[in-house]
């Protein structure tokens, strides 16, 4: 199983024109020992319950991850991102809302009867994140479902905040306990360099547009409804949406909302888009979120900005310590003046 694992993934990378470097060749041999419980030979068998990878941005994590889970040895898997997860879970609990025990009937919900879970970008900052998770953990270890996930905090570094840090640490410990912790160590943030045949996100653009140039916004705007709150944006139809930094963001719109337009338009140009430094930091948090939704569900999108790609980026760094994530997927586009 071990060498079909490894096999299936290195035909992956050939067939996507990518040549693994040896870090990520690492990593491809720790994840071909990554067999889901059911699956082991016997009980006493060496491999992991759960893998952790983490690493800076770009590194391949996600990739590599992904041509795992498509080579897996089950079929019983189930893929879930950050902010996915959140959404569907809390969706589930509501619906179960009448029951004491909503909360572990909405995780049954969402991961069903997989041995297998990935858990692709997982990241806290929240306090009641920090408790969902802690609750995820528990139940995937008593029902022995084994667990891949990924992410660029180190588990120590999970939910950085000082003031909350102490909620996620049950969560850290059980990760730490129970996973095989694995650094992709790479050097290079290959989101750096796009590929000519880039699709979906990777395809996207962001255009410069000079003030000078800019045309004054139109004031017709189209309602769009979702569970019974409505919002503005400036045009839809044809698979496409467009709207403004400040209708996606500075508006009270959530991942929810975002969730629901990816899954509805499959073309997006967002624009006048602000540096972090014009913008608040609950914009600054729904625009990080809104481009992880994006890439994850991997939308074309195009961006307009009085301000070049590079000069977006450095001003985000310099405003958040969590935008490394948002300015790496950022570089998978392409840069037009």
């Amino acid at each position: 199983m071990h060498q079909a694992v490894v096999t299936a993934i290195s035909a992956a990378a050939a067939d996507a024109g990518i040549v693994l470097d040896p870090q990520q060749r690492l990593l491809v041999d720790r994840l071909a020992v990554l067999v889901p419980e059911g699956h082991r030979r016997t009980r006493r068998s060496s491999g992991p319950r759960g893998l952790y990878v983490h690493g800076s941005a770009g590194r391949g994590k996600t990739w590599l991850a992904d041509a795992f889970f498509d080579a897996g040895p089950t079929p019983r898997k189930t893929r879930i991102h950050f902010h996915s997860f959140f959404e569907e879970l809390h969706r589930r609990v509501h619906e179960h809302r009448n029951d004491p025990h909503s909360l572990r009937l909405g995780i049954d919900d969402v991961v069903g009867d997989s041995e297998l879970l990935y858990f692709d970008e997982l990241h806290v900052h929240d306090s009641g994140d920090a408790r969902l998770l802690t609750r995820l953990l528990e139940y995937v270890l008593a029902r022995r479902i084994t667990v891949l996930a990924t992410s660029n905090y180190a588990p120590d570094d999970l939910l950085p905040n000082p003031i909350w840090h102490h909620l996620f640490e049950p969560g850290i410990a059980m990760i730490k306990d129970h996973f095989d912790v694995h650094h992709l160590d790479g050097q290079t943030d290959y989101r750096a360099s796009p590929r000519p045949d880039s699709v979906g996100f990777a395809a996207g653009t962001w255009i410069t547009v000079p003030a000078s140039d800019r045309l004054s916004p139109s004031t017709e705007t189209v309602g769009l409804t979702v569970r019974g709150r409505r919002f503005e944006v400036s045009s839809e139809g044809d698979g496409c949406l467009q709207a403004s930094f400040a209708q996606l963001c500075d508006a009270p719109v959530s991942t929810i909302e975002y969730l629901t337009w990816a899954g509805t338009y499959s073309r997006w140009t967002i624009t006048d888009v602000p540096t972090f430094d014009d913008a608040d930091e609950e914009a600054q948090q729904r625009f990080v979120n809104l481009v992880d939704i994006l890439v994850d569900e991997n939308i074309a999108v195009t961006f307009t900005s009085p301000h070049t790609l590079p000069v977006f980026c450095s001003a985000a760094t310099a405003s958040r310590p969590d935008a490394f994530r948002m300015t790496s997927r950022l570089r998978l586009i392409r840069p037009t003046a």
